[in-house]
């Protein structure tokens, strides 16, 4: 089914998609979407929504288990503590994707702002996973607690870093993969980067080969330059600060 947004208050837009997936639509179409807020937000089940337009803040928020396929841009807060399912992006994406992300996966086409991945986590067979196929901005992975964070800096014409400063700072879970090369400088507080182990490029090539399909990008165009593995050096990176 289709629902035109054009002009639609976003509470209205919103009442709307839930009751479509209440009634048992399996396939969801948002014409002309102009920053509508919350869109997704808490809804459950295989429902696949299609989104032609820029949607608003915290797309797909506490999702668990639909597919959100954005044929253009996203704004900040996507995946905002999102259980499961799957948030496609075709564009460019803000800032604080994923934050506190507990499940399913988030692919960016394009470049993401700052604080993406913060507070992610994962608990028993629940694993977040972020896929940005452009750069990104400071704090990338901030706080961050599980989960996997994969940043790929593809279409990138200049020898420009994949990502700013303050990489991973604070982080004491999870692991972040990074393609191309890295400075130390750019790292925060209690992360290292260490080498790559055959798991590590079974994991690669499971996700960015699904990443790549979603997006009809060239596998082996991902893989023509090494990966960096960055994880906590420490549980408890600020220890010396606040503990005595």
């Amino acid at each position: 089914m289709q629902i035109n947004a054009a002009g639609c208050h976003y509470r209205t837009l919103n009442q709307q998609i839930k009751d479509a997936v209440k009634r048992g639509e399996k396939s969801i179409e948002l014409l002309n979407v102009n920053g509508q807020r919350y869109i997704g937000d808490g809804i459950s089940g295989e429902t696949k929504i299609i989104i032609n337009g820029v949607p608003g803040n915290d797309l797909g928020a506490f999702m668990s288990g639909p597919t959100i396929i954005v044929n253009t841009f996203a704004q900040d807060g996507v995946a905002n503590t999102m259980n499961d399912g799957k948030i496609v992006i075709k564009g460019h994406a803000g800032d604080v994707l994923g934050y506190g992300m507990r499940g399913g996966k988030l692919f960016v086409k394009g470049d993401v702002g700052y604080r993406v991945g913060i507070h992610m986590k994962e608990y028993e067979d629940k694993i977040p996973v972020i896929i940005t196929g452009g750069r990104a901005g400071d704090f990338f992975g901030e706080y961050m607690a599980g989960g996997i964070l994969i940043l790929l800096n593809l279409n990138n014409e200049k020898p420009e870093r994949a990502v700013g400063s303050y990489l991973a700072t604070g982080m004491h879970g999870g692991v972040i993969y990074i393609r191309g090369d890295i400075d130390k400088y750019q790292l925060g507080e209690g992360v290292g980067i260490v080498e790559l182990k055959e798991a590590d490029n079974i994991v690669l090539n499971k996700l960015i080969s699904e990443f790549c399909k979603d997006l009809n990008i060239d596998t082996k165009s991902v893989f023509n330059k090494p990966f960096k593995k960055l994880i906590p050096v420490s549980k408890r990176p600020y220890e010396k600060l606040y503990a005595y």
